[in-house]
This record gives C-alpha cells, sequence and structure tokens, in this order.
C-alpha cells in the first residue's frame, strides 16, 4: 500500500479531523511529506478538508469512490466515464483480479443490454459489473444471473419499499416499468465456469423516462434522491453471501416468489426464431418453460421476453 493510499485508509478510518502529526508518525515520513501527498489527492479529486487541527476526509453517502468502501476498496475499481462497465470487468477479470471485483462508474458511453440493445447510462445512475469466479458447472451458469436479480430485487423491497418484481431473464419492474437490467458474459473452463460478470444498470437518480417511457427511476417512485453507494454495498453484501455456498434450487424458488413473468403469455425473441406460449415453469437451469398453443412444452433459455401480444 503506498502512502497516499495509507493516508486515505486512516482518514476513512477514524471519520473525523486527525492532525499532521498522526499521519506522520503512521507512515514515518516527515510532516512536509504528508501536506505534499495530501495535496496530490485533492488535485486528483479526493475530498480532503484541512483545518488548524489537521485533516479529514469529507463525508459523502452517495461517493463510488474505493476508498468509501472499507475492507472492499481493494476490489472497486472505479471510473468517471467509461464505454461499458462490462468491457473493464472483463480486463479485469483477463488479468487475473481476484473473486468479487466490481467495475463501477458514473456514466457509460456505451453501455449496453441483451442483444447489443443501448442501454440509456446518463448520470444519476448505478452502473456496475461484478466479477464472479463461481465453483459451479457450467450448467448451472445462467442461474448466477437470476440469482443478481433476486438479490437488487430484495434490496429495492427491504431498504426502500419498492414493489419489485422480475421478468424472465434479466429484468427488474416497477409497476410494469423497467427499473434495472441486467447482463451476464462468461468464460468457461472445461465444463467449469471460469469467471463470469453480472453487470446490472439501476435507474437510481437518473431520469430514464425521457429517453424510455417504459423506464422508472428510485427517485422518480420516492419523490427524493437516493445514495447509491448503499444500494451497492447491500446488493454485494446480499450477493456475496449466496455466492459463497450457491444453491441451483433455492435459487430458483427465490425467483419464482419474485417473478412477473410465470402465468402470462409471452414470446421470447432469439436470433434465430421467436416462441410464443404461456410462460408456466423454470426448469433447473434457469430455462423458461413455455407451453405452446397445440398443449406441447418447450423450454427457452436465452433471448428477450415480452409479456402478451
Amino acid at each position: 500500500m503506498g502512502p497516499k493510499q495509507k493516508i486515505i485508509q486512516l482518514l476513512n478510518h477514524d471519520g473525523g479531523v486527525v492532525s499532521g502529526e498522526t499521519l506522520s508518525a503512521e507512515l514515518g515520513v516527515s510532516r512536509v511529506s504528508i501536506w505534499k501527498h495530501i495535496k496530490g489527492l485533492v488535485q486528483q479529486g479526493v475530498p480532503i478538508q484541512a483545518s488548524p487541527k489537521g485533516y479529514r476526509l469529507a463525508t459523502d453517502p452517495d461517493s463510488l469512490h474505493p476508498y468509501h468502501f472499507a475492507s472492499r476498496q481493494d476490489r472497486i475499481h472505479f471510473y468517471e466515464e467509461t464505454e461499458s462497465t462490462m468491457d473493464e470487468a472483463m480486463r479485469l477479470a483477463r488479468n487475473g483480479c481476484p473473486d468479487y471485483t466490481v467495475a463501477v462508474a458514473l456514466r457509460q458511453t456505451r453501455g449496453r443490454g441483451r442483444m447489443q440493445r443501448v442501454w440509456s447510462s446518463d448520470a444519476g445512475g448505478l452502473y456496475f459489473t461484478v466479477v464472479v469466479r463461481p465453483d459451479i458447472p457450467l450448467m448451472f451458469s445462467g442461474l448466477v444471473n437470476l440469482a443478481a436479480a433476486v438479490d437488487m430485487a430484495d434490496t429495492l423491497k427491504s431498504g426502500y419499499a419498492v414493489a419489485a418484481g422480475l421478468k424472465w431473464p434479466n429484468d427488474i419492474l416497477v409497476n410494469e416499468k423497467k427499473i434495472c437490467g441486467i447482463l451476464s458474459q462468461m468464460e468457461a473452463e472445461g465444463d467449469q465456469v471460469g469467471y463470469l460478470n453480472i453487470g446490472l444498470g439501476l435507474n437510481v437518480n437518473n431520469q430514464p423516462e425521457s429517453v424510455e417511457t417504459g423506464a422508472v427511476s428510485l427517485k422518480s417512485l420516492l419523490g427524493r434522491s437516493i445514495p447509491r453507494r448503499e444500494i451497492l454495498v447491500a446488493f454485494l453484501d446480499a450477493f456475496e453471501k449466496r455466492m459463497e455456498s450457491f444453491d441451483p434450487a433455492a435459487v430458483i424458488q427465490q425467483w419464482k416468489l419474485h417473478n412477473l413473468t410465470l402465468g402470462k403469455r409471452v414470446h421470447v425473441a432469439t436470433v434465430k426464431e421467436t416462441v410464443e406460449g404461456l410462460a408456466v415453469d423454470l426448469d433447473a437451469q434457469g430455462g423458461l418453460i413455455l407451453q405452446l398453443s397445440d398443449g406441447t412444452l418447450q423450454t427457452v433459455v436465452h433471448g428477450d421476453c415480452f409479456h402478451g401480444r
């Protein structure tokens, strides 16, 4: 850990004013060196406030900078702006980053959803991708996507009393309007998952309604701004705990409790075809089981699902 990171850690841990003398003693350098390091941090955008008594790290509940994530800070990679957090996470994963590394951005210039659709990523939303290295067979990889949807829906329900429901395979809706989209990319090693990147775009304090009439944000639902860091931390707490003892059957059961798709007539569009029918169940790997017009059953494992027609 370099001197600047150590200063941030000390200021973040204390929460109040830390004297230059204390910082100097902890780092084993002169107070002039401490001042130079802090000046450099301020120039980098770190909100350190100086006073005759010492230095303090300004609190900002909406900040997504790594130093606000306590024990997770080494796994948080923050970007003011990037093309896509999924692309950033892919580079991190290929370079051997640890489990639960997170790429998070204030804005994405080329955010995307399923089928390479554009995902609007204006300032105020929460855009992040988690790198997961689960010890699970390839056949269960699709369930990780569903698990992330369940944990984010639970976060919205328990923390903000939002009636979040799940549309297969990757959308979270509130009052039939999209509040969150989920995308995953994977690399495999034989029949095991090498790593799996789960990207989430959550409408928090942005205004997606101005771009897409079928979208909604937390701010518009609650009438106030919401600190994004508390959402991300709550989600990561739940998701990491789940993945440490991954239970495929539990994911299916929990997804069904939140679901908005089963029991509805749907059509699912894939690259090659469109399948229509009554959504009756999920299979053990998270595929959607449809009852077709002739009464036969067909399982769809991927595609864009639309309710009604």
